[in-house]
């Protein structure tokens, strides 16, 4: 049984907008939320991407950024710097962005440069695959994660390049790329989660459990019961529990708890990140009631946690 495979089987890119963003620090751009999946990588200088209501991340050469969602972001060198918003910054340079043209621009100042390589995927059953709806906001895949493919950010890289020229079926060639490296990077993604994203993955190929797991992604901070997320599946509450444990391998709860704390390892990660904001974030009004269940997730507190992440930095 190959569960991911289930749910993105009938997935396909509609269409595929590439670019390549040369940038000089200082700068910092506002890119409005989007009806696709944006994702990015860069060599050359570090830069910052930042959505509303998450830590900023810092995104080192080689890393690799996915926005399932499309979200609106602010991408800088700094986070000192005030964003000019994609439209302003192309209008000042005459650029006229077109859905089915390559985008390839300098901008910023005279500083160290990033070189951002990017891509637009849009999918006309996006907003109904369970999958894609149950993601973060952000997934952020480090490079020299032992998940990632070696050669995935080459390989974006020189997808995007290969776009840039236009050769004869370069759109159609483009989207059929896309698929496979949008599905290189959910399976990084999916691999953190370690052999429990078999079982979770197993909950959303069902119509029922599929709704209610994505609910729990989409809203990690509310305070769910048992109840609320059987009504979202439309089942008895003893039918939910009974049918969730079989395909996930544990309890509605168990597993929101676990969801809770792994989103929290990730905030926690993050540049200058705080303790109480991310407790809040995933749900905790108690900063003592998360520490404890962190604890119990990851073996330390999550201070101590977080004392380790910058130092790891």
């Amino acid at each position: 049984m190959d569960p991911l495979s289930d749910v993105l089987g009938d997935l396909r890119a509609d269409a595929v907008v590439t670019g390549r963003f040369t940038f000089g620090a200082p700068w910092s751009l506002r890119k409005p939320a989007l009806d696709g999946a944006p994702f990015r990588t860069a060599t050359g200088e570090p830069f910052y991407l930042v959505v509303a209501g998450m830590a900023p991340l810092r995104v080192e050469p080689g890393d690799c950024v996915l926005l399932p969602h499309g979200h609106e972001h602010v991408m800088c060198s700094s986070l000192d710097e005030t964003p000019v918003v994609f439209e302003a910054m192309m209008s000042a340079q005459g650029i006229e962005p077109r859905l089915d043209t390559p985008l390839a621009f300098r901008a910023g100042g005279d500083g160290a440069v990033s070189d951002l390589y990017t891509g637009v995927v849009m999918f006309r059953e996006r907003v109904r695959n369970p999958l894609l709806a149950s993601l973060p906001p952000v997934i952020h895949i480090r490079a020299g994660d032992p998940a990632v493919p070696a050669l995935l950010t080459t390989t974006i890289a020189g997808f995007i390049e290969e776009s840039m020229q236009r050769g004869a079926g370069w759109r159609v060639a483009v989207a059929r790329l896309a698929d496979v490296l949008f599905v290189q990077i959910l399976r990084a993604y999916l691999g953190k989660h370690g052999s429990a994203s078999t079982h979770w993955l197993r909950g959303m190929t069902n119509l029922q459990l599929g709704r209610a797991i994505a609910s729990m992604h989409e809203a990690p901070q509310r305070s769910w019961t048992v109840e609320q997320l059987a009504a979202i599946a439309g089942m008895s509450r003893s039918k939910f529990c009974l049918r969730f444990r079989e395909l996930v391998g544990e309890s509605p709860m168990t597993y929101l708890t676990t969801h809770r704390m792994y989103l929290a390892a990730e905030r926690l990660a993050g540049a200058g990140a705080r303790v109480s904001d991310v407790a809040d974030a995933v749900g905790y009004a108690s900063e003592k009631a998360f520490t404890r269940a962190f604890r119990r997730c990851y073996g330390l507190p999550p201070r101590e946690y977080l004392r380790s992440c910058e130092l790891g930095h």
